[in-house]
């Protein structure tokens, strides 16, 4: 039976890793995946997921204008679809989690999103949102802050490391950008 599964974290908990080993163990076994990924996350190139322990795999780019359901639906009639994997996940919108419960309920088609459960600001991503309320399974990834505690918010650096409480929900960037830390951590900046 097919399920809608959100695996998310902080940032640096090997999302993208566990997605492109998921990815070779149905590519192993002679099944066909189809992996996706937002167009505005271009860190690892146009079309590209990419882990930093250097696993990469070709995707196709989705941008929130794009009916997800449409797009998988014209792959599965191709070439039949055994799973579907998308990265960046906190970038879709409300209706495209809804699209991507009919590919689960109606195609009978295994749907894995990864992606970042809050912003630097501690707030709930669209995607995250609708896929926290709408997945059949939810899987959460650790990482580790610097002081040893499980991390689960995100803190967003200056070009100096300091770290800052005002922008765009969305900035694209890595390591130099931003920092997973522990909500004790993240309360002495937003909260303290």
């Amino acid at each position: 039976m097919a399920q809608l599964y959100f695996y998310y974290s902080a940032m640096n908990a090997g999302k993208s890793t566990s997605l492109l080993q998921s990815s070779y163990n149905y590519r192993e076994r002679g099944m066909n995946t189809l992996v996706m990924t937002a167009s505005i996350d271009d860190r690892a190139g146009v079309g590209k997921v990419a882990s930093r322990i250097g696993i990469e795999s070709d995707a196709q780019v989705f941008t929130a204008d794009d009916n997800l359901a449409e797009i998988i639906e014209a792959a599965h009639n191709k070439q039949a679809q055994h799973c579907i994997l998308i990265d960046e996940s906190q970038f879709l919108s409300k209706e495209q989690v809804r699209q991507l419960t009919h590919v689960v309920d109606n195609l009978g088609i295994p749907v894995l999103c990864y992606g970042i459960k809050t912003d630097f600001q501690g707030e709930l991503f669209s995607g995250s949102h609708y896929l926290l309320a709408w997945a059949d399974k939810l899987v959460e990834l650790k990482t580790i802050c610097h002081c040893g505690r499980k991390a689960n918010m995100i803190l967003r650096l200056d070009g100096s490391g300091t770290p800052i409480r005002e922008g765009a929900q969305v900035e694209i960037g890595g390591n130099e950008s931003y920092e997973s830390v522990c909500r004790r951590h993240f309360r002495t900046i937003f909260w303290d």
